[in-house]
């Protein structure tokens, strides 16, 4: 017998009272076998016993609410670097170079700048996917070697995560 195992994630409420678990609290999980599959019912204590006997669930356990883990910090924030690539563009200096560049292919890979075909190797065009601005950076052509030394540049702007 093949069949997909679909079971649907802990429920944040109650699904018969609909009030929210609150952190710690204890509940019960019935699983239901039906003709699309299974359904989950994620019951408070007191509602439990309210529960008709009838259909019989085909799995009873009982859990404590821990409300889900916020999202991980995103390893790079979009706004700064962004924020320091315009930053480093407006000043324009030789010195900024090779990190303007770094910062471009950071957001590339993060989707936020496409690059744009150009006939000049020497410079890259990207176009800012939030606002269609055009930006147009230097081609350090970067050496093997050099790339360490310019990644230690770029992460002392970004600063230390947070």
């Amino acid at each position: 017998m093949n069949q997909d195992w679909e079971i649907h994630k802990r429920s944040a409420a109650c699904t018969l009272t609909q009030r929210p678990f609150d952190e710690g609290e204890l509940f019960q999980t019935a699983l239901y076998r039906e003709d699309s599959g299974f359904r989950r019912e994620d019951v408070c204590e007191e509602a439990w016993s309210t529960l008709p006997e009838k259909p019989q669930p085909f799995s009873v356990w009982r859990s404590k609410y821990e409300p889900p883990p916020p999202p991980p910090p995103e390893p790079l924030a979009k706004q700064d670097a962004e924020s320091i690539l315009r930053r480093l563009i407006t000043e324009n200096t030789e010195g900024s170079k090779n990190a303007r560049y770094i910062l471009a292919l950071m957001l590339e890979r993060k989707r936020l700048l496409r690059p744009i075909p150009s006939e000049d190797s020497d410079i890259l065009v990207y176009e800012y996917s939030g606002t269609g601005e055009t930006f147009l950076i230097p081609n350090p052509h970067l050496t093997m070697e050099q790339i360490p030394e310019v990644q230690r540049e770029v992460s002392s702007l970004l600063g230390p995560a947070t």
